[in-house]
């Protein structure tokens, strides 16, 4: 079975609960200069900051994610040999084009990466391809961070 967090819905605006329609309003009003702080922003729509921060990775506006190209992933890895170039090579292979690339000092044997992708010429949809990362051994978690143009 699918995991929720691998999948995505279109639902119509009036279907939203009143908390995710505020955090949209939270993260326009960001982009657009309305609010210098988010604490300020959520105070002027009536959200508590934990709500934005539960919906702010979750919910997007049509036309963000029908623009947009790009998305940030983010990885725990197992810190061996040749595990960074790995995951490197996989998404290439699927025609994701690496933008960015940061990887944290390992901890523990284990390191953090955060992987900026242009997925335009993905050979697959991103939730195969996210599928086909999280099956790797050395590869322990996926989250997708967000997508930007």
């Amino acid at each position: 079975m699918k995991d929720e967090k691998d999948t995505f819905y279109l639902v119509r605006g009036d279907f939203l609960p009143e908390a995710m329609k505020k955090t949209l309003q939270v993260k326009k009003d960001m982009e657009r200069g309305k609010a210098t702080s988010i604490y300020e922003a959520v105070q002027k729509v009536g959200l508590s900051r934990s709500a934005f921060y539960k919906y702010r990775d979750a919910v997007f506006p049509f036309q963000a994610i029908q623009q947009t190209k790009i998305i940030t992933l983010f990885f725990h890895l197992e810190d061996r040999s040749g595990t960074l170039s790995h995951l490197l090579d996989m998404v290439a292979k699927t025609g994701g084009n690496i933008l960015t690339i940061h990887q944290s000092i390992p901890l523990n044997g284990k390191a953090n990466v955060t992987l900026s992708l242009d997925i335009e010429n993905l050979k697959m949809d991103l939730d195969e391809l996210l599928k086909r990362l999280k099956q790797h051994q050395f590869i322990e978690k996926v989250d997708v961070l967000g997508s930007g143009a």
